[in-house]
């Protein structure tokens, strides 16, 4: 909800107004729309002082990889929901007259044969012309969006995003960041390197059927993830950093939310509880195990699982767990953000630069 206008008076009220022919100027509205292997997502904001307002959301599942393992395709099904769910997006977009948007595709549409033809179907049909970002971009998005979740007492972050059909870590220098004034400064913490590994919730879960055997098909899945996992050069020197207790995780995904959401215990999940919360790791590791020993069906009544998350939310658990072993920290900090958060700042910095541009002296428009 924006934030309400002071009240008018004669001489600036709405009578001056018509009086004068002037209309309030129109508030830019800034849009993000991430269409993901699992979910097609969108948030609409407008700036304010700290940040950005929330003035409408969109969330549906749509499987947009489903089946993408096995025939490298997206299938007509899967692309039918997502279309249907960005006619939706659309006609939000559009009721507002002043909009800036930026729309992305990330894993499902990076690996299908027929990613980028889908996304001409798309623009044909609802209008929307998406980005095919690259894996390092939706990285970079991901930590841009949960910033102020970085704690600056650390020396370093590893921020941990887990999606449908990739999973992509930043390894994030905390000293260096603190050094040039850290999140007040208004600058980025530097990255000191960052992967990307082709395993996501969809493409896990689907590699590995749920068996009767749950603890060795779950230890399957989590060795199968770690195996995946390479430790970039430039993560290397940072290792010491995490086994000598200086270093912290970040989860920016919807496993990591519902692991928080199971710590709690919560008959509702309820976002103002959830992100910012700071777990240690034992805790975000019972949570798994709590999961981990519930079928389909118990991990379906879980209030903040439910049946859209209860067939995937173990894999997610498994990718969690394998980064966990591989960088162990005392603290994980759950952010119910992410990548749209990220594309929402960047929109906002972005045209806070062109109107910088347009009053100094002697610019110039292109």
């Amino acid at each position: 909800m924006a934030e309400p206008s002071p009240p008018d008076n004669p001489g600036t009220g709405s009578a001056a107004r018509k009086r004068s022919g002037r209309r309030r100027p129109t508030i830019p509205v800034y849009g993000a729309i991430d269409l993901g292997t699992n979910n097609c997502r969108m948030l609409l904001a407008q700036r304010t002082s700290g940040g950005f307002q929330v003035i409408d959301a969109f969330s549906r599942v749509v499987r947009l990889g489903e089946g993408l393992n096995a025939h490298g395709v997206l299938s007509e099904g899967a692309m039918d929901r997502a279309v249907d769910a960005l006619r939706v997006c659309a006609d939000k977009l559009g009721r507002h007259a002043q909009i800036r948007h930026r729309a992305i595709a990330t894993q499902a549409c990076r690996e299908a044969s027929n990613g980028v033809e889908f996304l001409e179907r798309v623009k044909a049909e609802t209008g929307i012309a998406f980005d095919l970002i690259t894996p390092e971009e939706e990285a970079r998005l991901a930590l841009h969006g949960c910033l102020d979740l970085l704690d600056e007492e650390k020396d370093a972050a590893l921020v941990i995003d887990i999606g449908g059909g990739s999973t992509e870590l930043s390894w994030v220098d905390l000293a260096a960041w603190r050094e040039r004034g850290g999140l007040q400064s208004g600058g980025r913490p530097p990255v000191r390197s960052w992967t990307s590994t082709p395993v996501g919730v969809v493409t896990l879960a689907e590699r590995f059927p749920e068996r009767e055997d749950r603890q060795a098909w779950y230890d399957d899945m989590k060795s199968y993830a770690r195996q995946l996992m390479k430790t970039p050069r430039g993560a290397r020197s940072m290792r010491s950093l995490f086994s000598e207790g200086r270093a912290h995780l970040v989860g920016t995904s919807g496993t990591v939310t519902s692991i928080a959401g199971v710590h709690l215990r919560l008959p509702r999940y309820e976002r103002a509880k959830v992100d910012g919360l700071w777990m240690s790791c034992a805790e975000a590791e019972a949570a798994c195990t709590r999961l981990r020993v519930l079928d389909l069906a118990g991990r379906s009544k879980e209030p903040t699982i439910g049946s859209d998350r209860a067939e995937l939310v173990l894999a997610g658990c498994a990718i969690y767990e394998a980064v966990a072993e591989l960088w162990p920290a005392e603290n994980l900090r759950v952010g119910d953000r992410g990548l749209r958060e990220g594309l929402l700042l960047n929109l906002m910095r972005r045209n806070k630069s062109r109107r910088r541009k347009k009053k100094s002296p002697g610019a110039t428009s292109t």
